[in-house]
């Protein structure tokens, strides 16, 4: 890895303790500065004003089945023959396929996971919540990130794909080994390899149950994927295999982190917390601004498949592109005073979910699951304050997330 100090503008500098713990001045430097950055030591363009994220999200010459296949070019050639079955994986998913190709899979995908789906989740979210807080009850204090934020989105997707309760550990660790390789910030081979022993391992076990579904179909959302057809067109099993990998994956992992991050910045602005708890009502403009203001995602990447110009700036075709989602949701030129944490605010899409074909279908039940997280927290427990001087955060440059959340009830 790079020096950061000898490049004070590289995104390799989010790999110090003191950046993960606050990356924003980081962006605004990089933001200010040069806005349009060919990060020499990392070998990539990095984009941070939000109007350029925006465009890069739905311009089709930013490709996101080649970033994600030039992610695993940049390996040593040994790291590649270990990590090739998970990139091989995820380019059978959503959200690392391109049109027409990711036009047929979210096709598919659509017609199992509605808003309906979503909304018969509802009474279980809450179920799941009153279980959680009953538990910290009785402990009498709690650390939100184990205690709600991390199993509160593990047991909502696994009982909506229908996943059995004892192998829920399993699932996370799981995904959270996949998830760990992917960016653009090299990794270590042992990482590699967990890697793709986790997805070895999730695959044939989406497979073996995926066929018990489809001889004895349940009402689950992995049933459905499992028999969904549209004009004599089905998942084939390597899709299915990578689809509810991402589903599992994502729809706990993000979740869970803007549970904690959102969860923070209310209690580090008493008058918003304040605000929230007396009109719970604000609870989905709360979430907007949570996932605008600290988002768990980052930063995203594509390639380019032609050439673009950002001004005086022109990125060749085959380039590396680092959308920094971070940075575009405190720009300056697209929220006034960025840096406020303000549940009401009302300024329009931030890019957290992000934008186009890859807006992130499971959004709908994300936000219902941090919504009422949010408002069960501040109903059951009305004194509830932060417990702790000092955080820790995760190290991974691409996502962020708190390793602990300890609270006062």
């Amino acid at each position: 890895m790079t020096n950061p100090a000898a490049n004070p503008l590289s995104l390799s500098n989010l790999l110090r303790p003191e950046v993960r713990a606050d990356p924003y001045p980081f962006y605004r430097t990089l933001r200010t500065e040069d806005p349009v950055h060919w990060d020499e030591a990392l070998g990539f363009w990095v984009l941070t004003r939000y109007a350029d994220v925006a465009r890069a999200f739905q311009d089709p010459r930013f490709s996101r089945a080649q970033g994600l296949m030039a992610g695993f070019h940049r390996l040593p050639a040994a790291e590649q023959q270990i990590a090739e079955p998970v990139y091989h994986a995820f380019s059978q998913a959503m959200p690392y396929a391109d049109p027409p190709y990711h036009t047929r899979l979210r096709g598919l995908v659509n017609k199992s996971f509605t808003p309906r789906v979503v909304e018969r989740m509802r009474p279980v979210i809450q179920r799941v919540i009153n279980d959680l807080l009953d538990s910290a009850a009785a402990m009498g204090g709690m650390d939100v990130i184990p205690d709600l934020a991390y199993p509160l989105p593990i047991i909502v997707i696994a009982e909506l794909l229908g996943l059995p309760v004892e192998d829920r550990q399993r699932f996370k660790t799981w995904s959270a080994d996949a998830f760990a390789v992917l960016g653009v910030v090299r990794h270590s081979p042992d990482l590699m390899a967990s890697a793709a022993r986790s997805m070895a391992e999730m695959s044939d076990y989406i497979l073996a149950l995926s066929h018990e579904r489809r001889l004895r179909p349940q009402e689950d959302l992995l049933t459905a994927l499992a028999t969904v057809a549209e004009a004599g067109d089905r998942l084939t099993h390597g899709e299915l295999v990578a689809n509810v990998s991402i589903l599992l994956a994502a729809g706990h992992e993000t979740t869970s982190n803007v549970i904690g991050n959102g969860l923070l910045a209310l209690l580090c602005h008493p008058d918003q917390l304040q605000r929230l708890r007396d009109n719970p009502a604000l609870a989905e403009s709360a979430v907007n601004e949570v996932m605008r203001y600290d988002n768990a995602v980052q930063v995203v990447y594509r390639s380019t498949v032609d050439e673009v110009d950002f001004g005086d700036r022109r990125i060749g075709p085959g380039q590396l592109v680092n959308m920094v989602v971070g940075a575009a949701n405190r720009d300056p030129e697209r929220f006034s005073s960025p840096d406020v944490f303000d549940i009401t605010r009302d300024e329009g899409k931030h890019v957290g979910f992000g934008l186009g074909i890859h807006f992130c279908i499971g959004a709908p039940l994300a936000r219902l699951e941090i919504q009422m997280a949010f408002t069960s927290l501040l109903q059951r427990f009305p004194n509830l304050r932060l417990a702790a001087e000092t955080l820790e955060w995760q190290a991974h440059p691409t996502f962020r997330g708190l390793r602990s959340l300890p609270v006062a009830l």
